[in-house]
Parts: C-alpha cells; sequence; structure tokens
C-alpha cells in the first residue's frame, strides 16, 4: 500500500477558529437573552454542537511518529511533520512509532491463576528465555537473537496486520527457528556453515529471512544477531565431554605428527653425519624411544645403559 503524505492547517489556525466559534456562540446567547428572542436557540444549539466536535480536530505529532488518517474507513494519508495541527474533527488516527526498535526472540508468560473464591493465586507473569529448538543434526539447542527494526511504511504496519508489534516478535521467533533447524550447532570436521563457526554468515542469513516475512508490514530490520547459543540443558553435559574429547584428539594428533618429524629429522642428521650406524631392530628401538619421549604425558625417566649398545 502506498504511504501518501498528508498535509494538514497549522494547529495555531485552527486554534483561533476555535476561538472565534466559540465567541460566536457566546455572542449569540447574549443576544438571545437581551432580546429575548427564543428562535435564536435553533441557531445557538447546533453551532454549539460543531464548536464542541471541532475541538477534536487538533493533533500533536511528536518526533519519530507518524499518525495514519483515516475518514470513515477510506485512507486519507500519513501525517509525518511533526508539529501542532488542525484537520477534519471526523479523521480517525492511529499513531506510529518510527523509532529503531530493539527486542530479544523468545517470551514466554504465566498466566494469571484464580481459586474458586475468585482470589488470585499466581500473578500474570512473563519472561524472556532462549528458544530451545533442534539444529540441522537433530540436537537439542538454546538459541536467541537481538533484532533491530523500525517501521518504514506507516499506512502498511496499520492496515495489513492486526499488531504489527506482535506481528515482528512472533516472526522473529518463527524465522529464528527455521534458521537453526538448517544449521549445525558445530560442523568442525566440514567446511559446511555451523552456527557457532560462522556467525557473520548466519546473522546475514537471519537478516535476510526476517526481512522477508516483516516486508509486508511495513517494517525493516536493520540489524539481526544471535545473542545466545547452546545446548540444551539435558545434553550439554555430554556434548561438553564430546568437545573435550574432540579437543584431546585433535592435540595428540598435532603432537604426534611433530614428534615423527622431530624422528625423522635426527635419523636424517645422525645419517648425514655418520654419527652412528644402526641395524633395522636398532633403528626402530631408537625410533620407539624417540616417539615415547616426545608423546608422553610426563617426563620419561632415563636409564643408563652401562654395557654395550647390543647389550
Amino acid at each position: 500500500m502506498e504511504d501518501r503524505e498528508l498535509k494538514l492547517w497549522s494547529g495555531w489556525l485552527g486554534l483561533f477558529g476555535v476561538l472565534v466559534g466559540l465567541g460566536a456562540v457566546i455572542a449569540l446567547i447574549v443576544l438571545a437573552s437581551q432580546w429575548k428572542e427564543p428562535k435564536l436557540v435553533w441557531a445557538i444549539v447546533p453551532l454549539s454542537l460543531l464548536w464542541v466536535i471541532s475541538l477534536a480536530g487538533f493533533t500533536v505529532n511528536g518526533p519519530n511518529q507518524a499518525r495514519v488518517v483515516q475518514l470513515f474507513g477510506n485512507y486519507v494519508g500519513t501525517l509525518r511533520k511533526t508539529g501542532f495541527f488542525y484537520g477534519n474533527p471526523f479523521y480517525w488516527r492511529t499513531r506510529v512509532s518510527l523509532r529503531v526498535q530493539v527486542f530479544e526472540t523468545g517470551m514466554n508468560k504465566t498466566d494469571e491463576t484464580k481459586d474458586a473464591t475468585g482470589r488470585v493465586i499466581t500473578q500474570a507473569t512473563s519472561h524472556r528465555e532462549p528458544l530451545k529448538v533442534n539444529d540441522h543434526d537433530g540436537t537439542p539447542i538454546e538459541i536467541a537473537a537481538v533484532v533491530l527494526w523500525k517501521v518504514v511504511n506507516a499506512a502498511e504496519a496499520v492496515f495489513q496486520v492486526d499488531n504489527y508489534e506482535e506481528f515482528v516478535k512472533l516472526q522473529a521467533d518463527a524465522a529464528l527457528r527455521n534458521l537453526a533447524s538448517r544449521y549445525s550447532y558445530d560442523a568442525p570436521d566440514t567446511d559446511a556453515h555451523s552456527l557457532r563457526g560462522h556467525i557473520e554468515e548466519v546473522a546475514s542469513q537471519l537478516k535476510l529471512e526476517l526481512q522477508a516475512r516483516m516486508r509486508q508490514a511495513g517494517v525493516e530490520v536493520q540489524e539481526a544477531r544471535i545473542s545466545y547459543l547452546a545446548y540444551a540443558r539435558e545434553i550439554a553435559s555430554a556434548m561438553l565431554q564430546r568437545q573435550q574429547a574432540g579437543a584431546i584428539i585433535a592435540a595428540r594428533a598435532k603432537i604426534v605428527e611433530g614428534a615423527v618429524g622431530m624422528v625423522e629429522h635426527a635419523l636424517q642428521m645422525l645419517n648425514e653425519k655418520n654419527i652412528i650406524e644402526l641395524d633395522g631392530e636398532r633403528r626402530a628401538a631408537m625410533v620407539s624411544n624417540l616417539l615415547v619421549v616426545l608423546c608422553g604425558h610426563s617426563a620419561p625417566q632415563p636409564v643408563v645403559n652401562t654395557g654395550t649398545l647390543y647389550n
């Protein structure tokens, strides 16, 4: 829907007209009492009624606000200018905030509970907590996102949805759930994008999906980022052990890779400098001893051989 700009009269000019109308009504009342002319009542009553109705024509529009104006169900236009204005008293004005707004996805509400006598047992409360969803691998995770948005088309925000603020929050939750189902929480062994390892990519995709969903409500998403990401509580301990095991395996693999290179370099230098000649069996024993020294968790205890190399 096209967002048309609405121009209204100055509120001060309207105030002057209302005061003139009030003066005219008072003057007629005074004349009717002085002249004792009851027929003037037929003029005083309609004018008084019109004057009262004219008071509804004043509008004050603040900064970063818009007024979507309707006349008997027809869209007239949107007032965006800041100031004091006067228009048709029969205009129906709906205020829309144009400020940049921010919220975090996820909302749980506790309804008010009453007993049989009507006494309130539990007050209605609401609190935010991360959404619990399944990632691409089916692993339950907890995730939340912060969304910055603003209304750019006030007419669409009013006419396309019932409550644009509630619409934005519900669509943000749905988009975040859909996004989490397309990515794995962590993908260390593949080139696929993951929620934990590709934050910028995930944030970009979330913003695009949110914008596609909210465009019909005249809303522009300025930024969307993951604010909380963790495994669900019931599997957090097991997944932590899995991560620790993966880290240990990766570290040991790096140590073994370096140790093999050091052993190879040591044997090469011994051969080039002709320091000692080793047969296959002694060469294997030396390699084994070097790997134990280089790959062991604790410092090895040396054993002094007082005999010959072959004893």
